[in-house]
């Protein structure tokens, strides 16, 4: 992981693995869950590997998909369904952090807050 400004080079683009998540560590220990969609515009998202519900960072094993056309991934735990896009649970009070995603200069680069 290097640093650029505001965006942190993560991976490489072939790192990740389509419609699944990998785990990665940023800011010198957080645990971020990435995830390739090829079917979003967006295509990457990433949000905090910690699932609040089932209090384990389990996020990044997680089986993705759409709801209404909104990004998710189910927890593997209590399978809790968490927006991709917002990192809102769906069927309960919480959240987990979403973060700022590109792929530039050759890297999948989370915007640092």
């Amino acid at each position: 992981m290097t640093t650029n400004e505001q965006w942190i080079n993560v991976c490489k683009p072939d790192d990740l693995i389509d419609n699944a998540g990998v785990c990665a560590l940023i800011n010198d220990n957080q645990q971020v869950a990435l995830f390739s969609l090829p079917s979003q515009p967006e295509r990457v998202f990433a949000i905090t590997n910690y699932d609040p519900i089932g209090s384990a960072n389990v996020l990044y094993r997680g089986i993705v998909g759409c709801q209404n056309g909104e990004p998710i991934v189910a927890s593997p735990l209590y399978k809790q369904q968490y927006s991709l896009r917002t990192g809102k649970c769906i069927q309960e009070e919480a959240a987990v952090t979403c973060f700022k995603t590109r792929i530039a200069e050759g890297y999948v680069q989370i915007f640092r807050e």
